[in-house]
């Protein structure tokens, strides 16, 4: 067997945070990385696919947070590529829900539904704020518990669609409340390998640096003070001095990548503490388009007895005039139940919900497309979600070094979890945080090996030749002088 490869540093994962991670320590002089990643692409969760015609994406699809008092590094970035973006404005569903019988129902009606839903949700954040658990409390959040389809409809638009049960704040009150909708031919993965093209080697929007491995399946990083060594799944070996690991919450929680020694209990404990959250977006492909149409009509609501049925709809014609493209969006345990069904069966309910809505006349849909990021052993999910209250403690334990290994992705980021912006500056910050570590360790090394030079070159007659000092004082008078800095070891 050949002997293993050694690098700097091993990027495990080429999603937007282990690619801006590569990215800024390539541009501090660390050229031996490495990037392993398991499938044949780079992008992790943001991915484009050929359907109807134009790209769609799969997963990450909005640039959020434009247009506050910070700029958006993602928007910025965006910017100067020409990426062409649509703004989209959520706030118009609520006045086109439509009932079972395909009626709209009034704006009063839905203003009022909107108005309880906010208060629920300002409720419970007051009532675990003050951490209530009396009888008034659970009354008071029973009293504004959802029960009527258009109750459950708005409760799911605020929760599971625009919040993921309370989206991180800081997104919208630093960066902006506007988000604008990539739909740009090149996909939102284009800005990937845009960045990848300041330090790796490409051709035609192709990157053929052999720094970058696809199809790597990293199942065991074995870590010592000394290095860590990573295996992959066709029985490759990498050792490294450092792992930036940028695997997705629903990956570290899952049993694809073991640790030798295992990760430390504190560790471990506030993985288990993040939420996974599941997030599909189910595309239909139309002969012709029997939706509204126009300023407003570009999001729509099925109100239904059951949360979270088909609720949220968008159709695509602003983003791609004449595709006749109908995009549903799922959640958590709906976007489970679907993933684990046929696409013919997932069809059938979304051309039921459509019927109730627009008629029995409808045309049929020519073709589907279902994402299945649960499934996906690479991703296991769509992008992480902590508790309303959650204590800092668990983000800060989950993104702490481990030894030589480093942990990156949206999942790491207090401020912006759960976005594509979230994970480019979690790569950053990641990032300096190793080449500082590394620093302090190249000056112990530096330190030490000159103290091995220093001693052990020296001989009686030349011990005797130091003004009578011991051996050990030797470098704390070169210290002193101004010559070198103290050892850890001898501090």
């Amino acid at each position: 067997m050949d002997s293993p490869s050694s690098s700097s540093v091993i990027i495990i994962g080429a999603g937007v945070s282990g690619i801006s991670a590569a990215k800024v320590l390539a541009e501090n002089g660390i050229e031996d990385l490495l990037i392993l990643e398991a499938s044949d692409r780079i992008g992790g969760r943001i991915r484009k696919e050929k359907f109807g015609g134009v790209s769609v994406e799969l997963g990450a699809g909005w640039i959020a947070g434009v247009g506050g008092k910070e700029s958006n590094p993602v928007w910025e970035i965006a910017a100067r590529f020409g990426l062409r973006t649509c703004f989209s404005d959520y706030s118009n569903a609520r006045y086109n829900i439509y009932d079972r019988s395909g009626k709209i129902f009034p704006s009063g009606i839905a203003a009022d539904s909107y108005k309880k839903a906010v208060d629920s949700a300002i409720q419970k954040l007051r009532d675990l704020e003050a951490n209530c658990v009396d009888d008034a409390s659970n009354r008071t959040e029973l009293s504004l518990t959802p029960k009527t389809p258009i109750e459950l409809a708005i409760d799911f638009i605020l929760h599971d669609f625009e919040m993921a049960e309370v989206e991180p704040i800081s997104t919208y009150v630093d960066f902006g409340e506007r988000e604008f909708l990539v739909a740009d031919e090149r996909g939102y993965e284009y800005l990937l390998y845009k960045m990848a093209e300041d330090f790796l080697i490409t051709s035609e929007g192709k990157i053929l640096d052999n720094r970058l491995k696809l199809n790597k399946v990293v199942r065991e990083l074995q870590h010592s003070r000394n290095g860590v060594k990573v295996i992959t799944e066709d029985g490759c070996i990498y050792e490294a001095n450092y792992v930036i690991l940028s695997a997705s919450i629903g990956v570290l929680q899952s049993d694809l990548i073991s640790f030798r020694p295992p990760l430390p209990r504190w560790k471990t404990e506030a993985i288990k503490k993040c939420d996974v959250m599941v997030y599909t977006k189910i595309f239909l492909k139309f002969p012709y388009k029997f939706w509204p149409c126009g300023p407003e009509k570009e999001f729509f609501i099925y109100a239904h007895e059951r949360r979270g049925y088909y609720t949220f709809w968008q159709h695509m014609e602003n983003a791609y005039p004449g595709s006749n493209i109908l995009v549903v969006t799922l959640t958590n345990g709906e976007s489970k139940r679907v993933e684990a069904q046929s696409d013919e069966e997932t069809l059938k309910e979304a051309m039921g919900v459509l019927r109730d809505m627009f008629g029995p006349d409808i045309p049929n849909a020519t073709d589907i497309l279902v994402p299945r990021w649960w499934n996906n052993r690479f991703q296991r999910g769509s992008y992480s979600n902590y508790p309303i209250i959650s204590n800092n403690q668990v983000v800060n334990d989950i993104k702490a070094p481990v030894g030589r290994i480093f942990f990156t992705g949206e999942h790491t980021s207090e401020r912006f979890n759960g976005y594509v912006h979230g994970g480019y500056l979690a790569g950053i910050d990641t990032s300096k945080a190793l080449l500082e570590e590394k620093r302090k360790d190249d000056r112990k090394n530096d330190n030490q090996s000159f103290l091995l030079a220093l001693t052990g070159s020296l001989t009686l007659t030349q011990t005797d030749a130091v003004s009578g000092l011991h051996k050990c004082d030797v470098p704390t008078q070169l210290y002193l002088s101004g010559k070198l800095g103290i050892p850890e070891a001898i501090l």
